[in-house]
């Protein structure tokens, strides 16, 4: 009887305990949800600048437009082009279609001048597989275009030769094709080495450019396990096809290399394999050492960013604006990331800033590495924008800002999420002061600036393009890489270009190579080329005329022609780079912008190199051109495939040493970094330390730093410690909320092609 009433006891204490812990938690959940309401979705305080629609001239193309296009020109039966959804490298294939950037000088007497709206019109790229050369139309006005012209001569002032295209997915598919018939013959080696088979593959990467001279369509391919990473994980077994013939009957194999060996003949290698005449490779089961599956099971979410009273910019349509700043945006297929009449305070500080090119050069003792200079544009860089993962690839409350493609498709193509923008507390103050001896007080002002970032994943690499906006009138481009480094078989001299970084796998040793456009237009587009640095002088102290000091003196230059502007990475450059206006700041300076170069390449290509005209841009830190609309970029699509013959050369632009004074000027930088893998790039390349950038920096353009008038800013004197008057922060304990988010979703993988959609 006792016992029942102790188990009654314990149970009625139970029940007890279970009901005053949620009756705790309920009140514990009322107190929260009254000291954390949810923060405002919507703006709490008015934008300071207003949304121009006419940043619609510099808007990509709709999904509307491309069909437009696709549609009128298929139309056209002169031009023979084929309607097959994936081409062969015999068709006349439309390859590419994006938005022709109207003339600068039309858009600039359209927004500044109310002069007429620009025509409206788009580049189209024909590959006549079955004429053999490429064509570049200009088809216009859209929407409901009405002509095509023809505009390849115009721009390259040459015939542009089909050899000098990139490969197609049609191509692609058919090199597969070629390829399994090649691992046919090869049956027992590819089983015996490779562990290859029905269920199991091996998959390729190719060496560019393709060949030594013009016209050279002969792809060395390297063969890589088929795993996640598949990047670091080479076989030891690469091929030299020769595709030159738009007829891929008339494919063929030249050479062949197996475990650092070369064979002339599919049937030399099976016949020296068969008499055990080669080092043979003996197939072992490989790590998994290249995937991104965590680890360990994640614990808990990191610091994230949220908008405690709304977004502090808006995006409309392609235009931004943000505190102090506005712009328009577009993402082109070849270049990538892009912005136009960037104003700070309304007034113009930025025409263009927009990528350009990224190359990188490789060494190797095996052939898939040894010529490697991938010069990305002519891939497509933009092209390669997919969509952004929230709370990874930027913050979790960023803007995301979906874009359309048509580069190698059948119709244009969704990229969802693919840009986005945010407000970035950039973790540390922008500028601050504490006294100490006198006035007591502190001065600050958190670094809040706006990014607007896309990321690319070209091939191995990812490129993470920034745009940053910052309160004090600078803008910053910059770029860092991630990824997985390309990697080649280790065999027997390789360690001369890299290390080892896994089981018989070479990291290369590379370069990386970015290259911008900076179109300043500094209070107008009559400008100046300045230099500024220091050097030390001898001098005699006033009141001691015998006694010398050795003190850092002001040195300034106008440099007046581009030859003198083109400013090389092998000779020392002025520390400060100026364009600069004939008006000047209330202490009578010209009022100026600083480019800032932040970079740590390694070498160029040596010009005795004929592949270096192509990527000549690289040569100089900084060069600077008198504007033209015919040398709108420093790269080309073709540059890749007639690397030896390159469209656009753009030394030319140099060559003809024009005046750089009182002209419209653009700048076009340099930045990158040399890249010699190591064992942490196992599994993955991180972005830290890997990148380069150029900041554009007010330099005597305003009286003074502007931020001074931003609501940022925090004051404390004594006394005043706990007022919200000047300090928003003393406030922030009550005013805190926690953040209205949306449903994470992705869905970057949908209409991703897939290996067996291609065979």
């Amino acid at each position: 009887m006792e016992e029942k009433r102790m188990n009654s006891l314990v149970k009625w204490t139970l029940i007890l305990f279970v009901l005053a812990s949620i009756i705790l938690n309920i009140v514990l959940i009322g107190i929260h949800s009254s000291r954390a309401p949810k923060c405002s979705a919507q703006r709490v305080h008015p934008l300071r600048r207003k949304h121009d629609e006419r940043s619609a001239v510099f808007a990509d193309l709709s999904r509307e437009e491309y069909l437009q296009v696709q549609q009128f020109m298929l139309k056209q039966n002169n031009l023979e082009i084929s309607t097959n959804q994936i081409s062969k490298p015999s068709d006349n294939f439309l390859f590419l279609i994006d938005l022709s950037v109207p003339k600068k000088a039309d858009v600039l007497a359209y927004l500044d001048r109310n002069g007429a709206k620009p025509t409206r019109e788009a580049t189209v790229v024909v590959f006549y597989g079955a004429k053999g050369y490429i064509k570049e139309y200009v088809v216009g006005p859209l929407p409901n275009p009405t002509y095509v012209n023809d505009v390849t001569m115009e721009r390259y002032h040459k015939e542009l030769p089909i050899s000098a295209r990139t490969v197609t997915i049609g191509e692609y598919n058919l090199l597969f094709q070629f390829l399994g018939d090649v691992f046919t013959k090869l049956g027992k080696i590819m089983k015996e080495s490779f562990d290859m088979g029905p269920d199991k593959q091996l998959n390729a990467f190719e060496q560019m450019p393709r060949g030594v001279r013009t016209g050279d369509r002969k792809t060395w391919i390297s063969f890589f396990r088929d795993m996640s990473g598949m990047y670091i994980h080479p076989v030891g077994f690469e091929v030299l096809v020769d595709h030159q013939s738009v007829n891929a009957s008339e494919w063929k194999v030249e050479m062949l290399l197996y475990n650092g060996q070369y064979f002339d003949s599919i049937d030399a290698l099976k016949d020296k394999y068969d008499k055990d005449l080669v080092k043979k490779i003996v197939y072992k089961e490989s790590p998994d050492y290249g995937s991104l599956k965590p680890r360990n099971k994640p614990l808990q979410v990191g610091p994230q960013l949220f908008n405690a009273e709304g977004k502090r910019y808006s995006v409309s349509n392609n235009h931004v604006v943000y505190m102090d700043w506005s712009f328009a945006f577009g993402l082109s297929a070849l270049t990538g990331m892009r912005v136009f009449d960037v104003r700070f305070n309304d007034e113009r500080i930025v025409y263009e800033l927009s990528v350009q090119e990224a190359m990188s050069v490789y060494g190797s003792v095996t052939p898939g590495m040894i010529l490697t200079k991938f010069l990305d544009s002519s891939i497509g860089i933009g092209r390669f924008a997919h969509e952004l993962v929230r709370g990874v690839d930027c913050p979790y409350e960023a803007s995301y800002v979906d874009t359309y493609r048509y580069i190698d498709v059948p119709k244009p193509v969704r990229f969802r999420n693919s840009i986005c923008i945010f407000e970035h507390n950039m973790g540390q103050p922008l500028r601050r002061h504490f006294s100490d001896f006198f006035h007591h007080s502190y001065g600050g002002m958190v670094n809040s600036a706006l990014v607007f970032r896309t990321i690319t994943a070209i091939g191995n690499y990812d490129y993470m393009w920034d745009f940053i906006f910052y309160q004090s009138g600078s803008v910053e481009a910059k770029v860092h890489a991630t990824g997985y480094i390309s990697s080649s078989y280790l065999v027997d001299g390789a360690l001369r270009h890299g290390h080892q970084v896994a089981e018989k796998v070479l990291g290369n040793i590379h370069t990386h190579f970015i290259n911008f456009k900076v179109d300043l237009d500094v209070l107008g587009v009559k400008n100046f080329f300045q230099t500024k640095d220091m050097e030390y002088v001898n001098v005699s102290l006033p009141w001691m005329p015998d006694h010398y000091a050795m003190v850092p003196q002001l040195v300034e230059k106008q440099l007046k022609t581009e030859k003198e502007a083109a400013l090389r990475y092998d000779t020392k450059t002025p520390r400060y780079l100026h364009i600069s206006s004939n008006k000047t700041n209330r202490w009578g300076h010209q009022r100026s912008y600083r480019l800032q170069v932040f970079s740590f390449t390694g070498d160029n290509l040596p010009e005795s190199q004929a592949e270096e005209r192509a990527m000549s841009w690289a040569r100089y830190k900084v060069a600077i051109t008198k504007h033209k609309d015919g040398e709108q970029t420093s790269s080309s699509l073709y540059s890749q495939n007639d690397i030896w013959s390159p469209a656009v050369d753009f030394s030319k632009y140099i060559e003809d040493n024009e005046s750089i004074e009182d002209e419209d000027l653009v700048a076009w930088v340099t930045t990158g970094f040399l890249h010699i893998p190591h064992s942490e790039d196992i599994p993955n390349t991180v972005t830290v330390g890997n990148g380069g950038g150029v900041l554009l920096r007010p330099h005597n353009y305003f009286d003074m730093d502007p931020s001074i008038h931003s609501a940022d800013s925090v004051y404390l004197s004594p006394g005043s410690e706990d007022s919200c008057d000047s300090n928003r922060m003393a406030c922030l304990a009550q005013e805190t909320c926690s953040p209205v988010l949306e449903p994470f979703t992705y869905e970057g993988f949908n209409g991703v092609m897939k290996f067996e959609d291609w065979v």
